[in-house]
């Protein structure tokens, strides 16, 4: 088993610059293009130290931010890497981190913002969704990353209706984003009874997270879900885990805690060759504390 740090640090003084469509817009077009090209090559110098401090750490996976090339495809402020300056440069850097992941044994993945919905009712939603995840999928061949999971999305009234829409859509994505994606189910609308028929029917892999399984059960115990989520997978399965900021009693339990609550771990994912991401807010600290606490477990 391998655990995935997702997205960020807590503690460790490594950062994936950002920027917004407000103060890029403001800028002259050869100086946004500057700052672009800048913070682009700044998270590609970030992700290979995140990978280095995964492998010294024993983290085995690391989840990359969606805006790993910020504003990509944004509208107005939205580019192409070969129009900005060292374009070709960035792209080669990108590919080294992939390169250093695989050489270091760090699986990488991405899971994109929830404004992705391959379900929607409306077209230009889709069509957006769709070139969101074409350009992960690009900067996943650049780096070796073998999952892009997303959510079902809304139901729309008809749940049936909407996962439809969903397969048709699958149907034509391209082969570099299709190959990649996966479908994790959510903690409001879409269970594990909702997903894994559509994803074996779609030949599609399940990423069971057992947080949300447990904020909206659907008569599935997390050991079938396990077992049927693993068998949707062509390669090594991903889960999630998490606990609820103060507890199972709290206000709302589906909220993500700092750390993991040992009891929180089901029992029967010990001893599986899966990756496991932690969605703790403490981040590496709590990927760390987990790994710990299996390890004294284990002994």
């Amino acid at each position: 088993m391998r655990f995935g740090l997702c997205c960020k640090f807590a503690r460790e003084p490594i950062k994936f610059p950002v920027t917004t469509a407000l103060y890029a817009m403001k800028l002259e077009p050869a100086a946004r293009r500057a700052r672009l090209a800048a913070l682009c090559r700044e998270n590609a110098r970030a992700l290979a130290a995140a990978a280095e401090f995964c492998s010294r750490k024993g983290i085995g996976s690391f989840r990359v931010n969606s805006q790993v090339l910020p504003l990509k495809t944004h509208p107005e402020a939205g580019y192409d890497l070969a129009g900005l300056p060292g374009g070709r440069e960035i792209v080669a850097e990108f590919r080294a981190c992939g390169a250093l992941a695989r050489r270091l044994g760090v699986r990488l993945t991405f899971h994109p913002d929830q404004f992705i919905l391959l379900s929607s009712p409306n077209p230009a939603v889709t069509a957006s969704s769709v070139k969101e995840l074409a350009y992960q999928a690009e900067v996943a061949g650049w780096i070796g990353a073998d999952v892009i999971n997303i959510h079902g999305g809304g139901a729309y009234g008809d749940k049936k209706a909407a996962l439809a829409r969903a397969a048709a859509v699958l149907k034509r994505l391209p082969a570099a984003v299709r190959s990649r994606l996966a479908f994790e189910n959510d903690d409001r609308v879409y269970t594990p009874a909702d997903l894994l028929p559509f994803c074996r029917a779609n030949g599609v892999p399940f990423v069971y997270d057992v947080h949300h399984h447990r904020c909206l059960p659907d008569g599935l115990t997390v050991e079938r879900a396990t077992r049927l989520a693993l068998a949707t997978w062509d390669r090594e399965p991903l889960f999630h885990l998490s606990s609820p900021r103060g507890g199972w009693k709290a206000a709302d339990p589906r909220l993500h805690a700092d750390y993991i609550d040992m009891k929180d771990f089901p029992a029967c994912w010990r001893g599986l060759d899966v990756t496991v991401e932690v969605e703790a807010k403490a981040k590496e600290l709590a990927v760390a504390r987990l790994m710990r606490r299996l390890e004294a477990g284990n002994a």
